[in-house]
């Protein structure tokens, strides 16, 4: 007798789940991107949260790609790095504290993208070794100082892998494996790249405009 309230619970709990998780799927406000419709944008090195120090190199290395891909002029991220070291600003959060009529006034373009990167690297956790890199990004008008757009991706060497059997010896043999080949063969910077790429590239859910040089541009 007590089965149908039960279920009652575990149904009523399950649309509630369902329910908040398409609340945090909203579409993004891009009233103020659409008005703006920035040409070319100033990427700055990323700020690194993670314990790697090559993250920051490694994520913009591949932060233009999707961002040209896009449509987008992006300005050339060698000479960025010069202009602010030649100015005694030589560390990206040196770089993000610049005032926004600063960098529009030095670099001339409409847009500056922050990117910030929350984790990097390769963690080993008892039977389980992945590749993890997950960062944030933000664009914003410099002309106005408006932010236009943010997000935020992650990606990890996990992804459609099954971890299969073998009971806990193989686990953690495979777990130690697989943290000895992301060390050698560099797999942070490749995880890096996909999350660099849903990060940035244009016409995802919620994500970046298509630039002025795409043919999808204002179709979006």
């Amino acid at each position: 007798m007590r089965l149908i309230p039960l279920f009652k619970t575990f149904a009523a709990a399950a649309v509630f789940i369902v329910l908040a998780g398409c609340a945090t799927q909203a579409p993004f406000d891009y009233t103020a991107y659409k008005q703006s419709r920035p040409r070319s944008l100033l990427v700055l090195p990323p700020l690194n949260n993670s314990p790697e120090v090559q993250a920051s190199s490694s994520v913009l290395a591949q932060a233009t790609f999707p961002l040209a891909e896009g449509g987008y002029y992006v300005l050339p991220v060698t000479l960025v790095a010069e202009t602010f070291k030649e100015n005694g600003m030589p560390l990206p959060p040196d770089m993000h504290a610049t005032p926004i009529d600063k960098l529009r006034e030095i670099f001339g373009a409409d847009a500056v993208l922050y990117i910030t990167i929350d984790r990097y690297g390769t963690a080993y956790r008892v039977v389980q070794s992945a590749t993890v890199v997950s960062a944030q990004a933000r664009l914003v008008d410099l002309k106005t100082g408006q932010q236009l757009w943010a997000g935020s991706a992650t990606a990890s060497s996990d992804e459609g892998q099954n971890q299969g059997s073998g009971g806990l010896v193989g686990l953690l043999v495979t777990a130690l494996v697989k943290q000895v080949l992301a060390s050698a063969l560099d797999q942070n910077h490749k995880v890096a790249g996909v999350a660099a790429a849903r990060l940035l590239s244009p016409g995802t859910p919620n994500g970046l405009l298509y630039g002025p040089r795409s043919p999808r541009y204002v179709k979006d």
